[in-house]
This record gives C-alpha cells, structure tokens and sequence, in this order.
C-alpha cells in the first residue's frame, strides 16, 4: 500500500546508535516526528542535511517535534557518524531494509553509483495520531529536503 499524506504510517521498531530500541509509536501521542532517511553516513550530502538539523534542533524541539535519521548502515557506524557529528537526535538502523522498504525509500534498478539497497534520501511527517502529514521522496541523492516546507508544516502542527 502507497504511503500518502493522510495515511496512517507503518510503524516500526530499529535500533539507534546507542543500541536502544526506538518505535514509532514511542511518540505518539506526544510528539510529531520527523523521519529523514538518508543514504549513508559519512557521505557530503547526508552531513550537510543532518548538520543542518543538528544547528537548528532548536527549531523542531519548538515545534514540539523529535527528529529521527534513519539509514540501511550498521549501529556502529551511525554510532561513530554520530559521535563525529555531535548529532543531537538518534540515529536509527535499518540494516535489513524493512522500515525503508515499507516507507517506500529505496533504490531499486537506478541507483547512485550501482548500490541497489540504499535508501533514497526522504522526508515524513508523523503527526502525534500516527497520520502522514509530509512525504518528500527524492530521486537524487544528491538533493536536499525542502527544509521550508517541512518546518511550515510543523508550525501548523504545533
């Protein structure tokens, strides 16, 4: 079933950095969140996002949001991403591709230097109700979330 705004999100379980188990619905009803896929760690693009979150965490702890990286790399290496970064939201595992194949974020035939299996870089919305409020699923790796409208729409949820 195609993800779309309005839909209920798939909810998930992954382990962050820190090796904690970390659920979707560890939020609801609290906060909204802001999922990032990205595709893998220690890449440009992916560090200029996640730097671009980490100095404006201000921003979405306002807008009563917690943000969540999630990439197909190992725990270890978003532990050491992290720790290099002094990222200030956890990053989440999704080795085996399950959260990103149910999110509909993953290369298939057409991929970024042949790596078929790596998550597309994409940005979600989860309302405190679990509903999809924001998709933006990009093609390119090598493109940025529309960080405008994504802060707007926390705004409004806020």
């Amino acid at each position: 079933m195609a993800i779309t705004v309005g839909s209920q999100a798939p909810e998930f379980s992954l382990y962050d950095s820190d090796k904690n188990k970390v659920s979707l619905s560890d939020f609801q009803e609290n906060k909204n969140v802001l999922l990032l896929f990205f595709p893998l760690a220690f890449t440009g693009t992916c560090t200029d996002e996640l730097c671009a979150i980490r100095d404006d965490i201000g921003r979405y702890s306002n807008a009563n949001a917690q943000v969540l990286g999630i990439s197909v790399d190992s725990v270890f290496t978003l532990a050491k991403y992290k720790e290099e970064q002094s990222y200030n939201f956890p990053l989440l595992s999704d080795f085996n591709k399950e959260v990103s194949t149910a999110y509909e974020t993953i290369y298939g035939s057409f991929t970024p230097m042949m790596m078929r299996g790596v998550g597309k870089r994409s940005a979600f919305i989860i309302d405190k109700k679990g509903i999809v409020q924001y998709k933006e699923v990009l093609e390119s790796a090598g493109d940025l979330p529309n960080f405008e409208a994504i802060n707007n729409k926390l705004q409004s949820l806020s």
